[in-house]
């Protein structure tokens, strides 16, 4: 399935014109956006593997550890009367860490890890997160080609299952995340999902594919960000009722006044144990969610 990837290009500008910030906040007055084919490739649905068969499985721990692994009936009734639904990305939608496995591509992946693990705690600003994990190892645009060809998203299971059921309820379906369009676009084209509902970051590049940085315009590259997409969008089609499902703080954030009514936290990948204890409602397994919408 052949995909055209967007990717912002800054012209070479003479150094006198432009100076690169840390966080790649200054840009010089053009920025011309281009699209870029990729190869062919395909989505996985490789299931993640245990490392161990004596470890206890994720949902046994979280019936013993969280009290808010069935819904209430409050909870289910906004999850069945949802206008719209809005999924994280990273370590949800897909089983993977976009900038992680990117980073580990580009041979920095634990340095990154490190990186990611604090911003998803909600322990350092998501944009500092974002600067640091970036200038560690300045992805090229052509290191970005070769990832995506090489090591093409994979898809949580159940997933597509439950997007397509709630998108036969009529239900809105949006991507908001803290990773980068370029790498969510295929996996949004995939499960049925409109580019213009992706709420993401962008990764920005030079003419000569040379990393710039990231655009510091986008709501989801700083903190608050999930919950200031998630409050404009409701604004602007008026949704009655909205919920965020994810698994960070990041998505924790988006419920708030205005914001998304209620909050599912997806441990399926990555149990934040602070995240999983706020959420409305902890699911490790999409299934749970269908069998919600009965």
């Amino acid at each position: 399935m052949a995909e055209m990837i967007r990717a912002c290009f800054i012209p070479n500008y003479p150094s006198s014109h432009h100076q690169r910030s840390s966080l790649g906040s200054l840009f010089p007055p053009a920025i011309v956006k281009v699209s870029y084919k990729f190869p062919s490739w395909k989505l996985s649905n490789t299931p993640l593997k245990l490392v161990a068969s004596s470890v206890q499985s994720p949902k046994t721990m979280a019936s013993t550890q969280f009290g808010n692994t069935l819904p209430s009936k409050d909870v289910l009734e906004i999850w069945r009367s949802a206008d719209a639904v809005c999924f994280d990305v990273d370590s949800t939608v897909c089983l993977d860490e976009g900038i992680d496995e990117l980073a580990d591509f580009c041979g920095a992946g634990e340095a990154v890890a490190e990186w990611t693990a604090r911003a998803m705690t909600g322990s350092v600003p998501f944009e500092e997160a974002l600067a640091a994990r970036l200038s560690i190892f300045n992805p090229s645009l052509s290191q970005l080609h070769n990832f995506l060809e090489k090591r093409p998203p994979r898809i949580s299971p159940g997933i597509q299952g439950l997007i397509e059921k709630l998108r036969s309820k009529k239900t809105e379906v949006y991507l908001i995340s803290g990773g980068f369009r370029q790498m969510i676009e295929p996996v949004a084209a995939h499960l049925g999902i409109p580019r213009e509902n992706i709420y993401a970051n962008r990764l920005l590049f030079r003419s000569s594919g040379e990393f710039l940085g990231f655009d510091a315009e986008e709501p989801t590259s700083r903190s608050g960000g999930k919950a200031t997409a998630v409050q404009n969008l409701r604004a602007v089609h008026k949704y009655g009722t909205l919920v965020m499902i994810g698994d960070g703080a990041t998505d924790l954030e988006a419920k708030q006044p205005g914001g998304a009514d209620l909050f599912i936290c997806y441990g399926g990948v990555q149990l934040r144990a602070a995240v999983a204890a706020a959420a409305d409602w902890l699911v490790l397994d999409f299934e749970d969610l269908c069998a919600g919408l009965e």
